[in-house]
């Protein structure tokens, strides 16, 4: 399998560049140059198969021929390990035809885990294989940073740095990170949102300089890897609800960030009978105004109850914005120059055409989202998190088709937002054994203003006094 730049200026690449590169030399996403398929044969195949075996499945044709896939199956079978549930993402019914699928059985108790863990094991097998170290740069609105952290703690050859946006996100989900005893943690609160994060963690990739000198990799969901690993969920459900039989499945998914339903877009393109895509937001609306009118235009970012969608700059979409325009990488730079410039840009009429054929959109403020909370719970449903129960209400306002299985992402667990679970259900989350003692920890982190040499100076500093990679 090679891999290609979303802006089409930098070199075809195999997996293990892209995992350690992260971001493309030339500013873009890499994707594979061409789907592989996952027929009805290979859908049967996988019935009765456990979580690890389906994702070995999934995973194998875009890490060959560099790994092998019994290499694999055996770094997946120790990323699965430590999940506190049998099944590692069971499904559970909620409604007619509607499931709910728990992401959240995993070491920090979001969704982050199920590729984070599979992440830090790949980086630790190519690292070691080449001799090399490698310096993680991460932005984070929540999850990702306490994921990628449990990943990469004590790995000796990767050093992880973390940024946040200071203020904004839940105590639970920055203890996570700050209270982590390693030497090659280094947690940064950045005085902004997390756009401006995810920005200077995109100028310090564009330093091609820099990115040298400290042997710079990615986490976020820029990383290729990180999204492949999550198509196996989608796979795993679909298999689960009748794809072996041509049943076709339907996915509503929280997202800011875009990764987490792109995977689902993946799991589409190589075969899985997926009819819809729903995206859920919350007041930080860019994806749900973008899909009701075909343009994409941020504003302000503001605090919400589901933190980790708090985000206008949704940088996955770029690699669903070079399929949409038929993989033209000039019509892509073009765009994103604009979006650059002025904050907005507008997809071709017939590129939106084809987007809304699987994709729709559904947003939900803060008052609504602790309503769905609230209306859950007295219902005998399970307690939903703000971003699962945001997941929730776009899956029964948005499907189109009551006949096909509905699944809603429940993407972290309720105890990591405990104070708007409690205000809108009226019931504290008990706190799972793996949060026990978090809030006695002491933590470990630098705060840091929104600027981009200071955040060299500190990566250099800390590398410094650790060892240089």
């Amino acid at each position: 399998m090679r891999y290609l730049s979303t802006r089409g200026e930098a070199p075809a690449c195999g997996f293990e560049d892209v995992l350690l590169g992260g971001l493309a030399p030339d500013g873009g996403l890499y994707l594979p140059e061409s789907w592989p398929t996952l027929g009805a044969a290979d859908l049967k195949g996988l019935e009765g198969k456990s979580y690890p075996e389906v994702a070995t499945r999934v995973l194998a044709p875009f890490t060959a021929p560099e790994l092998g896939e019994a290499e694999l199956a055996d770094l997946i079978a120790a990323a699965y390990q430590p999940f506190a549930h049998p099944a590692v993402a069971p499904l559970s019914l909620i409604g007619p035809n509607l499931w709910l699928m728990e992401l959240f059985h995993g070491p920090t108790l979001a969704f982050k885990d199920y590729a984070m863990q599979v992440l830090g094991r790949l980086f630790d097998h190519v690292l070691t294989k080449r001799g090399r170290r490698l310096t993680i740069v991460g932005a984070t609105s929540g999850d990702t940073g306490s994921a990628a952290i449990e990943a990469c703690r004590d790995k000796a050859a990767i050093d992880i740095f973390i940024l946040h946006p200071k203020g904004r996100v839940s105590e639970v989900q920055r203890r996570q990170m700050t209270t982590v005893d390693s030497p090659n943690v280094h947690n940064i609160a950045v005085e902004g949102t997390f756009d401006d994060c995810q920005a200077l963690v995109k100028a310090l990739f564009a330093d091609h300089a820099f990115r040298d000198e400290v042997s710079l990799g990615a986490v976020n969901s820029i990383n290729w890897a990180r999204i492949v690993a999550q198509t196996a969920y989608y796979v795993w459900a679909g298999v689960h609800l009748g794809a072996a039989q041509g049943r076709q499945t339907a996915f509503a998914v929280p997202t800011g960030n875009f990764g987490n339903v792109f995977a689902g877009e993946v799991a589409r393109r190589m075969g899985l009978p997926v009819s819809q895509l729903v995206v859920g937001s919350n007041a930080n609306d860019i994806l749900y105004r973008f899909l009701e009118s075909g343009e994409m235009a941020k504003r302000q970012v503001v605090p919400t109850l589901s933190p980790s969608m708090d985000i206008q700059v949704s940088s996955n979409f770029e690699r669903l914005l070079f399929e949409l325009v038929e993989r033209d990488p000039a019509r892509v730079r073009a765009l994103m120059a604009g979006f650059e410039q002025s904050g907005r840009y507008t997809v071709p009429e017939d590129a939106f055409a084809r987007l809304k054929t699987t994709m729709d959109g559904h947003r939900r403020d803060d008052a609504e989202t602790s309503a769905v909370i609230r209306e859950m719970v007295e219902a005998g449903g399970p307690l939903l998190d703000p971003h699962s129960a945001i997941g929730v209400a776009a899956a029964r306002a948005k499907r189109r088709d009551p006949a096909i299985p509905m699944v809603a992402l429940a993407t972290a667990h309720p105890a990591k937002f405990p104070d708007a679970v409690t205000a809108a259900a009226g019931r504290t989350p008990a706190a799972p054994p793996r949060l026990a003692a978090l809030m006695d920890r002491p933590e470990r982190l630098d705060v840091l203003g929104n600027d981009l040499a200071a955040l060299k100076s500190h990566i250099r500093a800390a590398l410094g006094a650790g060892g240089t990679p």
